[in-house]
């Protein structure tokens, strides 16, 4: 069995990335990236990348070309990576690709896969003394079930905290369970708020997570 592992982590607004800073100017979520090539001196290191990306919006912003290109409703950008001080040329120097990110409110979620336990310690060593606003949010190592085109992309990171909290205090006392381990009251209580509250962040923790699962738009 392959000793690699799938790390999904978020980086809270982080320094140097334009792309996040992009999708918080602009409000708007950036997470298809066109293609990343080499710069014309055929260098294939960060320093001479450019990454194209495309947004629903038309506005021009510093640090990013664009629009280059109209696809109706979204737009094509272009950035050139002159140094290395974004997660994902951070990432890159590790010889690690970015699998899939999300860019969004000016946080950044990164999906990428290492080699074995060993290189991603050196990672996430290396991340959290460049970025200290970091959350690991999921790492998985194969057998995984299902084919490539099954195995989506959860963003936990679009539930509140009180979503999150909500959440998780129903699945540990049992609440999807059948028979039930606990009502709604029980677990409302616990929580020290109203039932409705509890249904209220329920139901919309769990829409969130659904739109991935059943990748539909809001």
């Amino acid at each position: 069995m392959s000793p690699g592992i799938r790390a999904t982590v978020k980086v809270g607004s982080p320094e140097g990335c334009p792309i996040a800073a992009f999708s918080q100017r602009t409000g708007t979520t950036v997470d298809r990236v066109s293609t990343s090539a080499a710069s014309e001196d055929g260098s294939s290191d960060s320093g001479g990348s450019t990454t194209e990306f495309l947004a629903a919006t038309d506005e021009e912003i510093d640090d990013v070309s664009g629009p280059i290109f109209s696809y109706g409703s979204t737009n094509l950008y272009r950035h050139a990576h002159d140094d290395s001080s974004c997660p994902c040329a951070c990432l890159g120097s590790f010889g690690c690709p970015v699998h899939r990110y999300v860019a969004e409110d000016g946080d950044l979620t990164l999906v990428f896969h290492a080699e074995d336990f060993d290189q991603l310690q050196a990672i996430m060593a290396e991340f959290r003394e460049r970025y200290p606003d970091i959350d690991v949010q999921r790492l998985l190592q194969p057998p995984l079930q299902g084919s490539t085109e099954e195995q989506v992309f959860v963003n936990r990171g679009k539930l509140t905290d009180r979503q999150h909290e909500v959440l998780q205090a129903a699945y540990d006392a049992g609440y999807f369970e059948r028979p039930k381990g606990a009502n709604a009251t029980e677990i409302a209580a616990e929580l020290d708020i109203s039932q409705s509250t509890f249904t209220e962040h329920l139901v919309a923790a769990q829409r969130k997570l659904f739109e991935d699962i059943l990748e539909t738009d809001a």
